[in-house]
């Protein structure tokens, strides 16, 4: 068996029992204890499990991995999806920008553009923009998490729901294959729900981990996204249920993103012109 496929196989394993030894893989696919270690940190290194003595269980669905492990977590890809998000926004709009390491990607890129106005509970993307002279920043208030520096709180939730932005970009700690959206601290998801509800098209930022994850507070549907911005097709069910709800689906594919999209289990598209700020249409691609 390929090593891609034993830690395919592996992984399986995890999720049917929540929990595996080594000796006892070592014995079922016939390697080294060795091998399945380093299989199990390659698992690991990319969010799927975690080490425990002498074995590996699932993440944890009600805590986040540490901040500083999270901004390293999958960069390339998470990289390439902040490129894919950063060419499909116009100049000039509206934004709301959540919580997560993948938004401060996106608002670096940002810095080469001009002219957004952005609100955000995100004190690290607020201080990345703050650079840019002709961007509006608007901080929402509230307390801080000191874990992650996301601000929450009902005075932050009052605050999002005095704007209406063009575009709310938001990042989710799991996808469900129901298209269920899913995150881990409710006080933080209650700000997400305020920008998603006052904002005319609604962006999701999430790698392929995502969708083999857990987590425990709902934050919402994809089905009520405009586009999903990923780095590999998603599994069938969800890619069928963005057909029917017409979402848009964006893979950034070998680090490579150019803003281009595809309808939702359809074929690959050329790219396209930039949508214009404040439209309210939620869009397939149709180039």
């Amino acid at each position: 068996m390929k090593g891609r496929d034993r830690r395919d196989a592996i992984f399986e394993q995890v999720r049917l029992r929540g929990f595996v030894v080594i000796d006892d893989l070592a014995r079922r696919f016939g390697v080294t204890t060795q091998t399945i270690r380093r299989d199990l940190k390659s698992l690991c290194d990319a969010g799927l499990l975690v080490r425990h003595h002498g074995g590996a269980g699932l993440p944890s669905s009600i805590a986040n991995a540490d901040l500083a492990e999270r901004r390293v977590s999958q960069l390339p890809e998470r990289e390439a999806i902040a490129r894919a998000i950063d060419a499909y926004l116009p100049d000039g709009s509206t934004l709301f920008m959540a919580i997560g390491t993948t938004m401060e990607i996106v608002a670096r890129g940002l810095l080469q553009r001009h002219g957004f106005k952005v609100i955000t509970n995100n004190l690290h993307v607020a201080t990345v923009l703050s650079t840019q002279t002709d961007f509006d920043v608007v901080v929402a208030g509230g307390s801080v998490h000191r874990h992650n520096g996301g601000i929450y709180g009902a005075s932050a939730c009052d605050q999002v729901d005095r704007f209406r932005a063009d575009y709310a970009i938001i990042s989710v700690g799991a996808i469900e294959a129901d298209g269920t959206l899913l995150d881990f601290y409710s006080d933080e998801v209650h700000v997400a729900q305020a920008m998603m509800r006052n904002a005319r098209q609604v962006l999701v930022a999430a790698d392929h981990t995502k969708f083999e994850r857990n987590a425990t507070v709902h934050l919402g549907n994809l089905s009520e996204a405009t586009a999903l911005f990923t780095d590999r097709p998603p599994p069938p069910a969800v890619a069928d249920l963005m057909a029917r709800h017409g979402v848009e689906l964006h893979v950034a594919v070998d680090g490579a993103a150019d803003g281009a999209g595809t309808r939702a289990g359809g074929p690959s598209l050329p790219g396209r012109a930039a949508p214009t700020p404040g439209g309210a249409d939620r869009r397939n691609v149709q180039n």
